[in-house]
């Protein structure tokens, strides 16, 4: 491992791609290798961004501008209440989920122009960003069975095929055209497999200062 600092990584990827196993099993390891972490997810991680995740995830569905400001409402409470917090304790935290799946899924999925995502994270996050993100990369038709086996079908899983084709292709575009943050994980193997992958990739994985947060409001 390289020199030991707190560090904001997130997990992205379509449903299916394995993403919760393998934020708790990457919690574990490191852990266990003598680092404070705290896993979180996402919409959700703090009492106000939990209430704004079960008005998303409860079926009514919003237009895509007035559901991203929801997603950016909730991370914005997320940020301020848990992240910037532990982050400043000297704690690593490991995120199923941040703005990367506003982007893929309102955005590439839903028709939300680029530019109205892109004015919510600044209003939401200012200049802060994962120190490292790992692309969780699944066939859409395997992470659709893998939902489907484990019993969790979300109003996204019931979206046409074409919506989740979207999305992969999106959360790939982010990560070619940001390839000092991201990490592309082949999720297709077993969970082993994947993890060996994961481990290597936050092992030796050159990771960027953190930005400096903004000011916490009172």
């Amino acid at each position: 491992m390289p020199e030991a600092r707190a560090r904001f990584i997130t997990l992205e990827g379509g449903d299916g791609a394995g993403k919760t196993t393998q934020a708790r099993r990457l919690a574990e390891a490191l852990s266990a290798a003598g680092h404070p972490v705290l896993r979180t997810r996402e919409p959700g991680g703090s009492p106000g961004a939990e209430r704004i995740r079960r008005l998303l995830l409860d079926g009514t569905g919003f237009e895509p501008v007035a559901e991203a400001m929801l997603h950016f409402a909730a991370r914005r409470e997320h940020v301020v209440r848990t992240i910037w917090p532990a982050l400043a304790a000297g704690i690593t935290v490991i995120c199923d989920r941040f703005a990367d799946s506003t982007l893929a899924y309102q955005g590439a999925g839903q028709g939300l122009d680029r530019t109205v995502w892109s004015l919510l994270r600044a209003l939401a996050l200012g200049d802060f960003a994962p120190d490292l993100t790992l692309v969780m990369d699944v066939p859409v038709s395997l992470g659709h069975a893998r939902a489907i086996r484990r019993g969790v079908v979300d109003r996204y899983e019931e979206l046409e095929g074409s919506f989740h084709d979207r999305v992969r292709a999106a959360f790939l575009a982010i990560a070619a055209a940001e390839p000092d943050r991201c990490v592309v994980i082949d999720a297709s193997c077993d969970p082993d497999t994947v993890f060996a992958a994961v481990w290597a990739a936050v092992s030796t994985r050159g990771v960027r200062q953190p930005a400096h947060p903004l000011p916490i409001s009172s």
